[in-house]
């Protein structure tokens, strides 16, 4: 048997246990937790099968009161002696997608980044659009291309066309750009016809993770009137490994920012789901930014009600992301194109003034969270290194 050593302030502590799903040498994938720098395997400690899969959709598909259940079980057994054979060295484990992915929607929930970005692109009107305060805004993205951290990011082409050029031209993104975000995963799904209320919110998300929703800018501007986001978002989504369980986040629920005017019934919250989370963006290594999760103006409990609200059910493995992730500052600015104002404020990185994303640059996103207890809990990170494309 193995006693699993914690060292203090280690934000993989029992107040945080989050889940992933990883493989050694030799092994297939299957689900563990993580706790200090080291990785139990459910399937053997628990006794338990669903564990042996390739993802959490099965276990997520059990329910709330499963998810207290093995959470509790988990706790003991960390607490106490493991089975020698179910814990791994955090360095010896391969990590793989923790779900898979049933439908990824995109919110635009950070009061900030959206009045940043009015302002940046219609400075002559209303920074908001008149629906903003009253709806969470979101688009539907593209499953297929939400990817594990590490994975790397090929640099899209499509159309573009600049304000000077007279007609559009295809090629490679010039602008491409970053969006640090909290996802959010469903693991209770809900019938076709039966909106979720906010105040069940916990009962049907299992846990959340890191996002970071790559972005080309050039493409985006010319294809997003009249219908919206495309082929500028949907060429890649990166997640980080670890699934922080919902349940490891009580501790850090704050009141959201005073939403005025006051939403529509189906939006309003007896205790709001807002998040303390504070987020460091790195580009190359350098820290740039501080987005701070805590601001923003939609809790992911609105975003669910909404999103499910006309009867669109919610299925095991839907994920759905905040949107970027901005504070009031410049430095808490969660998207480059906000960061150095559409590229014409460029920021210092390692030395060189730079605005968008090039190849061979690399994005790390960490995030932690008050825990339990007066602990700090963490995210892991999602990274990810921009390369060229061969063709076009």
């Amino acid at each position: 048997m193995t006693a699993i050593h914690i060292p203090d302030g280690s934000p993989f502590g029992l107040a945080n246990l989050p889940y992933g799903i990883f493989s050694t040498a030799g092994t297939a994938p299957r689900a563990g937790v993580r706790a200090g720098d080291s990785v139990v395997d459910l399937a053997v400690a628990l006794g338990d099968e669903v564990f042996a899969r390739p993802s959490l959709n099965a276990f997520m598909a059990q329910g709330y009161e499963r998810w207290v259940e093995v959470r509790a079980r988990i706790t003991d057994l960390v607490r106490g002696d493991v089975p020698d054979e179910a814990v791994h060295p955090i360095g010896a484990v391969t990590m793989h997608m923790p779900i898979e992915v049933a439908d990824y929607v995109d919110f635009y929930a950070s009061e900030h980044h959206a009045s940043n970005l009015g302002r940046l692109f219609r400075p002559d009107d209303e920074p908001l659009k008149p629906n903003w305060k009253h709806l969470p805004v979101g688009y539907h993205g593209r499953a297929g291309t939400v990817v594990l951290s590490g994975t790397e990011i090929v640099r899209p082409y499509g159309q573009r066309k600049a304000p000077a050029e007279a007609a559009p031209t295809f090629g490679a993104c010039r602008r491409l750009d970053i969006e640090a975000e909290l996802g959010f995963i469903v693991g209770a799904g809900s019938a076709l016809g039966s909106p979720v209320s906010c105040d069940d919110f916990a009962r049907h998300v299992f846990g959340a993770v890191l996002v970071n929703d790559w972005s080309a800018r050039d493409i985006q501007a010319w294809e997003y009137v009249p219908l919206g986001p495309f082929l500028g978002k949907s060429f890649a989504t990166s997640i980080s490994a670890w699934v922080v369980p919902l349940l490891a986040l009580d501790a850090a629920r704050v009141p959201t920012p005073v939403q005025d005017p006051e939403p529509l019934p189906y939006l309003r919250e007896q205790t709001p789901w807002g998040l303390d989370v504070d987020l460091t963006v790195e580009w190359n290594g350098q820290a740039v930014s501080h987005p701070p999760y805590r601001e923003m103006y939609w809790s992911p409990a609105q975003m669910l009600a909404h999103m499910t609200v006309n009867g669109a059910s919610a299925r095991t493995g839907d994920l759905y992301a905040s949107g970027t992730i901005s504070g009031p500052e410049p430095h808490q600015r969660g998207a480059f194109i906000e960061l150095t104002w559409g590229g014409k404020e460029p920021v210092t990185v390692n030395g060189e003034e730079r605005s968008f994303l090039e190849d061979g640059d690399e994005v790390a996103i960490t995030a932690t969270a008050p825990g339990a207890g007066g602990t700090r809990i963490g995210f892991g990170e999602v990274r990810g290194r921009v390369v060229g494309r061969t063709t076009p």
